[in-house]
């Protein structure tokens, strides 16, 4: 004769599930990271002979970070804050949007979305694949110069997947 098994432990049999299918929840960019990042790219366009604006932005699009070297004109600190939220809601990198639009006649109307800005300098910050925020750099003396110092601070900060062209 079978064993008497309870209900309430064939329910939660029925009902578990592998841990390998949870999955835990993506790394949280905190504010002295957020710090670091906006200094390293800060650094990096220094030593490009640049001085810049420079936004990090967390996985919602709130802002973390805004540094802005006074000798870079103010409308640059608006400008990085979008190129932020533009690689963080697109999830790209804003150079390879802004050349991919104007490629593309079907995705060009993105220049037209009012917090959108199709300039680079606007990189996604991914933890194993998963987005945690965003890093926008302007007024570095353009598109690629800006890009290249988003990047320099993503690969000189650990715990960040490498940036992708």
């Amino acid at each position: 004769m079978p064993k008497h098994v309870p209900l309430f432990l064939m329910l939660a049999a029925l009902t578990a599930v592998p841990a390998a299918a949870h999955t835990p929840p993506a790394a949280e960019l905190g504010l002295a990271t957020a710090q670091r990042l906006a200094g390293a790219a800060a650094d990096a366009c220094r030593q490009s002979g640049r001085t810049v604006a420079v936004t990090v932005v967390d996985r919602g699009g709130a802002l973390l970070v805004l540094q802005r070297d006074p000798a870079v004109g103010p409308h640059n600190g608006e400008a990085s804050r979008r190129k932020a939220f533009t690689a963080l809601s697109t999830r790209k990198a804003t150079l390879a949007l802004a050349r991919d639009a104007r490629a593309n006649p079907d995705t060009a109307n993105l220049a037209t979305l009012p917090e959108l800005l199709l300039l680079g300098g606007g990189v996604p910050l991914l933890a194993k694949g998963s987005p945690v925020g965003a890093v926008g750099v302007a007024g570095g003396g353009g598109p690629a110069n800006d890009h290249a110092c988003a990047a320099a601070a993503i690969a000189a900060v650990p715990g960040f997947d490498p940036v992708t062209p």
